[in-house]
């Protein structure tokens, strides 16, 4: 099986000049060694928050880099600062508002501060994007509510293929 490559981007005005360290970019490719079976090419960016850079780098990731699944960690707050979801709209072709639904409801009942967040998703060419919040402890929640879908959606787009553990697939299945 081909190498699937995949886009890690952490927005982060700080993180970008070397005033904190990204702990964003590392736990998603933490969780990414611990659900795929398939192998797969990190493609890491560190980027401020900045709009049109943020536009490029996923353009880029998409375009270029063609990563099948592109995972992009900060900026989704209400800050004035906070401009990853508008970023993201600019290029992408579909939004997919389940996701972003499905990632605040299972926040919600570890954080009341969720309802905040603007995590959403959606798709250019062949690549699926999906923002998580800037907070480390919050991607694997935010991850396990949504990747059960993930590689389907990417079949569908006809991106590359993602495979994950069996034994990951049985967590995701709903309990009861």
């Amino acid at each position: 099986m081909d190498e699937a490559v995949i886009g890690v981007v952490t927005v982060s005005d700080r993180a970008s000049q070397g005033l904190y360290e990204d702990r964003g970019g590392p736990a998603i490719s933490a969780y990414l060694e611990r659900v795929l079976a398939n192998p797969w090419r990190r493609e890491a960016r560190l980027v401020p928050d900045e709009r049109t850079t943020i536009a490029a780098t996923l353009r880029e990731l998409a375009d270029d880099q063609h990563c099948a699944l592109i995972l992009v960690t900060g900026g989704t707050g209400p800050a004035p600062r906070d401009v990853t979801p508008e970023a993201t709209e600019d290029v992408c072709e579909r939004i997919l508002p389940g996701f972003g639904e499905a990632m605040r409801m299972a926040s919600l009942k570890e954080v009341p501060t969720a309802i905040l967040s603007r995590q959403l998703a959606g798709t250019r060419g062949r690549s699926l994007i999906i923002l998580l919040p800037g907070k480390p402890a919050a991607i694997d929640t935010c991850l396990d509510a949504v990747f059960a879908a993930v590689p389907y959606c990417i079949d569908l787009i006809g991106g590359a293929r993602l495979e994950t553990r069996s034994e990951v697939i049985k967590a995701f299945r709903p309990k009861g």
